[in-house]
């Protein structure tokens, strides 16, 4: 039971915030089906960095962790700016420009990881490999039984997403931005009848959607995989958007759903191993979260209640 907590909570976290990316982007009225590849676009960015980094710190350093961090952020927000003037600018269809943007991410990072390996560090590698990230136990709060198990063997990611989660929630629904972006996924005529710019807000929000996805990838490529290849991301920013409709573009509900796909995860590995099955196995566990998803989507999507203006593309000149 300590090693599913344990395990889900590594997979759903960045997942969390993944899907709060999502949120302030589709809760500004734009459809983001991107979320895959800002997150392999900034892991991509972030993993060069992190190897580079390494060469001159050490391995043992944590310097290029954090750099790493930073720059997968830097890197998917970067990213988005495509994203951000096919559909906003350009006024491209939202959900095409998203599936381009996702197979454009992942034709790049597989030719730019080879093409890197090769120039700079002279090896024929398809994966930058980067390691697993330190992780601590905070004393005390440990020792709870059954729920202490989330306070061991923690990934400094998860507290900076879990802050990072607190601040996008009181910006979204205590500041003047959040309630103009909220408006611009209902009503943009409104807010620019109020004299505020909705291509700024909702481009601002894009923005915001590529770097937390840029985070929550290099956040799995020191977990999960302790490598960044164009593949290690496949299927997460899917499943990011299934948590978000399934809570219905908040935050909190949310983080619920990333629970129960993090936990259908672990809890099918840990299935695997206790039931000592081949370990092929293994690869019918990680379809877990995907079922749960139907299963949820066919269920309860009847109750969701998406933004009005969500993937409409905004004309000013129209009222």
């Amino acid at each position: 039971m300590e090693r599913i907590l344990i395990d889900g909570l590594s997979f759903a976290i960045p997942l969390f915030v993944m899907a709060i990316g999502g949120i302030y982007s589709e809760k500004s009225g734009v459809t983001n089906l991107a979320l895959e590849g800002l997150q392999g676009m900034g892991a991509f960015i972030g993993a060069f960095v992190a190897v580079l980094a390494a060469g001159y710190f050490g391995s043992n350093s944590q310097v290029p962790y954090y750099l790493a961090i930073v720059c997968a952020m830097a890197g998917g927000m970067l990213y988005s700016l495509l994203y951000g003037l096919l559909c906003i600018r350009l006024k491209a269809n939202q959900i095409i420009g998203g599936v381009v943007i996702n197979i454009l991410a992942m034709s790049l990072t597989a030719f730019f990881t080879k093409l890197l390996n090769r120039l700079v560090f002279g090896a024929a590698s398809e994966k930058f490999v980067l390691g697993v990230s330190a992780r601590f136990t905070i004393p005390l709060l440990s020792g709870i039984p059954v729920i202490g198990a989330a306070f061991k063997d923690v990934y400094p990611f998860e507290i900076l997403i879990l802050l990072i989660a607190v601040v996008a929630w009181y910006v979204l629904y205590k500041t003047r931005y959040g309630m103009n972006l909220r408006a611009c996924g209902d009503n943009p005529h409104a807010v620019d009848a109020a004299g505020e710019n909705v291509t700024r807000i909702r481009l601002i929000a894009v923005l915001v959607s590529g770097a937390l996805s840029g985070l929550a990838g290099i956040s799995f490529a020191y977990s999960i995989s302790a490598n960044f290849s164009s593949n290690i991301y496949v299927g997460y920013g899917y499943l990011a958007i299934a948590a978000m409709i399934f809570g219905n573009w908040k935050i909190l509900p949310t983080l619920g759903s990333c629970l129960l796909f993090g936990f259908a995860r672990s809890g099918g590995y840990y299935l695997v191993q206790k039931m000592q099955m081949p370990s092929s196995y293994s690869d019918l566990a990680m379809t877990l979260p995907y079922i749960v998803t139907m299963l949820l989507l066919i269920f309860f999507s009847k109750y969701n209640r998406a933004p009005r203006a969500l993937g409409e593309i905004y004309d000013k000149g129209k009222r």
